[in-house]
C-alpha cells in the first residue's frame, strides 16, 4: 500500500527530483524552445513519480491545479530562469489582495544543449514551496498593508485599488473595500498582472534572501 502524500513528503520529492533532474540527459527536450512545452514535460514528469510512489490525487485541466485535494491543495510551476513567470486562472480580482487560494511549487531551471550528444540539461537553480497566504500580489498587499496602518478608510482602499485597475467592478470593488478593513490582507510575494488569466511573476520568489514564513526554499543556486 503507498503512503498518502503529505506537504512535507512533496517538498521532499520536490528537492530529489531537481537534484536527479539535474544531472539527467534529456533526449526528449534536446533543440526544445517552447517554454511552455518544457513546463508541462517536466510537470508530468514529476506528477507520474508521484503517482506511482504515493496514494495522491492528480487533478486534470478542468481542476485548474495539479494537486487539488484538500490537505496539498498545490499547483505546479516550471519556469525558465531567464524570464521567472507562467499564468494561472483568473478566478476573481480578491486573488491580487487575498491569495490565489491554493498553494504553489515553483521549480526554476536553466536549460542547455549539448549538440554532440543531442540531449538537454535542465539544471534547476531555484525551487520553492509557497503556501496559499503569500500567493498575492507584492506591492498592492504592501500598499494597502501601509495604508491601513495609516487609519485609511474605504474610499481610500476604493480609489487606491481603482488606480491600479483592479478587474472589478463598483459593487464588487466596495465589498473588497470593506473586507479589507476588517481582515488585513498578508503580504504577498508574486507579482500578478492582469489579463484573461492571471500572469505571475516570481523575480522576487528566485532572489528572496531573507527568511519569510509561508515561503520555502528547497533548492537556491541563484
Amino acid at each position: 500500500m503507498k503512503p498518502k502524500l503529505t506537504i512535507d513528503a512533496l517538498i521532499k520529492e520536490a528537492k530529489a527530483f531537481c537534484e536527479r533532474e539535474s544531472n539527467f540527459d534529456n533526449k526528449d527536450l534536446f533543440g526544445v524552445t517552447d517554454g511552455k512545452a518544457v513546463g508541462t514535460f517536466i510537470e508530468h514528469k514529476f506528477t507520474d513519480h508521484l503517482e506511482k510512489n504515493y496514494d495522491v490525487e492528480i487533478g486534470s485541466s478542468a481542476n485548474a491545479i495539479d494537486i487539488p485535494s484538500g490537505d496539498i491543495s498545490t499547483d505546479i510551476k516550471v519556469t525558465s530562469i531567464e524570464q521567472p513567470k507562467s499564468s494561472c486562472p483568473f478566478k476573481n480580482a480578491r486573488q491580487k489582495i487575498y491569495g490565489l487560494g491554493y498553494n504553489l511549487l515553483l521549480f526554476v531551471y536553466e536549460k542547455t544543449d549539448d549538440p554532440a550528444k543531442k540531449v538537454a540539461r535542465l539544471n534547476f537553480v531555484s525551487c520553492s514551496f509557497i503556501h496559499k497566504h503569500r500567493t498575492a500580489d507584492f506591492q498592492i498587499t504592501k500598499t494597502i498593508r501601509q495604508m491601513l496602518d495609516n487609519n485609511a478608510n474605504s474610499e481610500d482602499i476604493i480609489a487606491y485599488l481603482t488606480d491600479r485597475n483592479l478587474p472589478a467592478d463598483e459593487i464588487t470593488m466596495r465589498d473588497l473595500a470593506e473586507e479589507i478593513l476588517r481582515n488585513k490582507p498578508e503580504q504577498g510575494y508574486l507579482t500578478i498582472s492582469n489579463a484573461l488569466q492571471w500572469r505571475l511573476q516570481y523575480g522576487r520568489i528566485v532572489k528572496l534572501a531573507e527568511s519569510v514564513d509561508g515561503i520555502i526554499r528547497i533548492v537556491n543556486k541563484i
